[in-house]
């Protein structure tokens, strides 16, 4: 592909950097000349600066660069080594193969492993355009991939980035398909499974959309972005770490899908295991426990459906050769008390002391003993009780301390020494009643809009969950910020969003219709 088509079309061109960060190689050309040459918008190019080449997208302008001039963006300046004034020779490039993949697909038919494997490939080398990389996700979510596909995908997801080896057996994992708010069992599990002398190297993710993501909330407590060799010394030392995957370059072809998966709000089901899967074979898992929420409010809403996922979990897990066992939890309420990074630091520590809210303990103890059957640890119906034993210890504690000691944190950090913010706001109920629903997608939007997860004090404190009676005058919840404009703007969003349904009227306005909010 490094090729032009039509030496004899070649041309030279003084180079004007960008300082620009684009996300893929994209050159921008003067309109009139690029024309001038038979080249017009998204066509590719081979840039040629010595002997480096880089095959670049085209954009146009006739204001931005001038007749032969070329228009250099940050990635493909770095890629080139140029400097601005140095001179390029720009040549026609073939159009990448995968665009013919991707209308196979298209067309209902299914890709072979090799097909997979070169666009993956041509996507890491930020050879397809955004169009084409929807393009892509769009055809993925209309026709689905089968089995053999997705396995494939997984296989070429995993090949873009490194991979950890420990040489150690067993490696555990668990992961949440997610949409539960303060669902943070990974920090609970992670340190009962350590504890037990079994390694589960746990990479985890940053929010998108909701009011914190596991790495978001571990950040609190201490450093969560390592190389992979870093993050391998402190799982020989401690057997376990609770690390961001942005930062250690595992399936690095998974943050393109992410991007162009995000704004389109589409989950192609192959897309979403071999992203999860992906992450769980580049750390050498042999055992996974998913825990898959299932409720109104969650992600998955319908039983049927999280049923079907988990099949096909396991179905492809298998021939990615991992023991693979699905957990289909409640997930029609928020899990804990505190909705935001430093909220959410403060369930799991008070968890990890035998103290805190019980759902979370509960829950992170269920996956902890399904991890610890699955793997041989303990006979089948006794998993449970031995993740307990070590909760109730004190080791699994002690094992926190120590892998936030070896990710550079403070280990004396206490639930009340978290930096949570000092702005709040309480609602208020106006009547007696039952609460009924607390809704994830609302609460997490609140959170947000009270500066979550970047600011990392900020969130939501929940004082009752589903089933509970409330009396007028109880706290419902609060509003916590470290910013006064943060938290108006958040109390401002409250109406229109109604997070609470008490005795199946609609919790959440200010005009009389269910509580009052006072400071």
């Amino acid at each position: 592909m490094g090729v032009c088509d039509m030496a004899e079309r070649e041309y030279r061109c003084k180079v004007k950097v960008f300082d620009v960060t684009t996300g893929q190689n994209i050159v921008l050309l003067n309109k009139e000349q690029a024309v001038e040459e038979d080249i017009y918008i998204s066509d590719r190019v081979i840039i040629k600066h010595g002997d480096v080449e880089v095959t670049c997208i085209v954009d146009l302008s006739n204001v931005l660069v001038k007749n032969d001039e070329i228009g250099v963006f940050q990635e493909s300046a770095e890629k080139l080594g140029v400097k601005p004034g140095d001179e390029v020779i720009i040549c026609h490039a073939q159009h990448p193969v995968s665009v013919d993949y991707i209308k196979k697909k298209m067309d209902g038919k299914e890709l072979t492993a090799e097909e997979i494997n070169t666009i993956i490939k041509e996507a890491v080398e930020n050879r397809l355009s955004d169009v084409e990389l929807a393009s892509l996700m769009t055809t993925m979510y209309i026709r689905e991939l089968s089995i053999d596909e997705t396995v494939a995908l997984t296989n070429a997801v995993v090949a873009t980035g490194s991979q950890l080896n420990l040489n150690r057996h067993p490696i555990l994992d668990k992961h949440c398909s997610g949409g539960v708010a303060g669902n943070r069992t990974t920090m609970v599990v992670v340190p009962i499974i350590a504890a037990a002398g079994l390694y589960i190297p746990k990479t985890s993710s940053r929010s998108i959309t909701s009011a914190s993501g596991t790495a978001d909330t571990m950040e609190v407590l201490a450093n969560v972005q390592f190389g992979i060799d870093e993050m391998k010394e402190i799982v020989y030392k401690h057997h376990g770490c609770i690390v961001w995957g942005g930062a250690i370059n595992l399936a690095t072809v998974d943050d393109k899908l992410i991007k162009i998966r995000h704004p389109l709000r589409l989950d192609p089901k192959g897309v979403l295991l071999a992203s999860i899967l992906g992450k769980k074979k580049s750390v050498g898992a042999e055992y996974v426990v998913i825990d898959i929420p299932v409720g109104r409010g969650s992600k998955i809403e319908n039983v049927e459906d999280a049923k079907a996922l988990a099949k096909d979990f396991i179905n492809v897990g298998s021939r990615l050769g991992m023991h693979i066992e699905c957990f289909i939890s409640d997930g029609s309420d928020p899990i804990g008390e505190g909705i935001g990074p430093a909220l959410e630091c403060a369930d799991v520590l008070k968890v990890l002391q035998n103290d805190g809210p019980t759902d979370l303990r509960d829950k992170s103890l269920q996956i902890a003993g399904e991890l610890l059957e699955l793997c041989g640890k303990v006979p089948k119906g006794a998993g449970f009780d031995m993740a307990a034993d070590i909760l109730r210890s004190g080791k699994a504690f002690e094992k926190m301390k120590g892998i936030i000691e070896a990710q550079g944190g403070d280990p004396k950090i206490t639930p009340e020494t978290l930096p949570i913010g000092t702005k709040r706001h309480e609602v208020i109920a106006d009547k007696d009643g039952r609460v009924q629903h607390v809704d994830n997608r609302l609460i997490n939007k609140i959170a947000r809009a009270a500066g979550a997860p970047k600011d990392h004090g900020s969130g939501v404190l929940l004082h009752c969950e589903h089933g509970d009676k409330v009396t007028k005058g109880d706290i419902l919840f609060e509003i916590i910020a470290e910013h006064e404009s943060k938290l108006e703007f958040a109390v401002k969003s409250l109406e229109t969003m109604n997070p609470i349904e008490l005795e199946r009227v609609i919790i959440g306005k200010f005009a009389g219709n269910g509580y009052f909010s006072k400071y």
